[in-house]
């Protein structure tokens, strides 16, 4: 049980990058998820959450209006596309899935991905 994030690297200020968080040996149908993220140094914070039935969204201020958290359980991934990236915005980013799919604004996820680094750097 298992999940692999994808789609980081290094961008320039202003430019977008959508992460990929693909689910194995379990569905995401009834699962919460959710992207964090952890700047060095800082705590890891949450960024975005979506529950099961998809009808409750959650961003964090600092990224709201700039990204937008998607699942597509047919090929059992979460998305985060990001745009207008700014320099604060690098950090690891991690995905994670809660079996208590009604409730995804909480840190308590059952299922961990290794995270992706994110560098926005002119």
């Amino acid at each position: 049980l298992q999940l692999v994030e994808s789609g980081g690297g290094l961008v320039q200020p202003g430019g977008s990058l959508r992460l990929s968080c693909a689910a194995s040996g379990f569905s995401l149908d009834y699962y919460a998820v959710a992207w964090f993220r952890q700047a060095p140094g800082k705590e890891r914070e949450g960024v975005s959450c979506m529950n099961s039935s998809e009808n409750s969204t959650y961003y964090v201020d600092f990224v709201k209006g700039r990204f937008t958290i998607s699942r597509d359980n047919a090929k059992n991934t979460v998305y985060l596309q990001m745009n207008r990236l700014k320099s604060e915005d690098t950090a690891v980013y991690y995905c994670a899935a809660r079996s208590s799919g009604d409730v995804c604004r909480t840190h308590q996820y059952d299922y961990w991905g290794q995270g992706t680094q994110v560098t926005v750097s002119s």
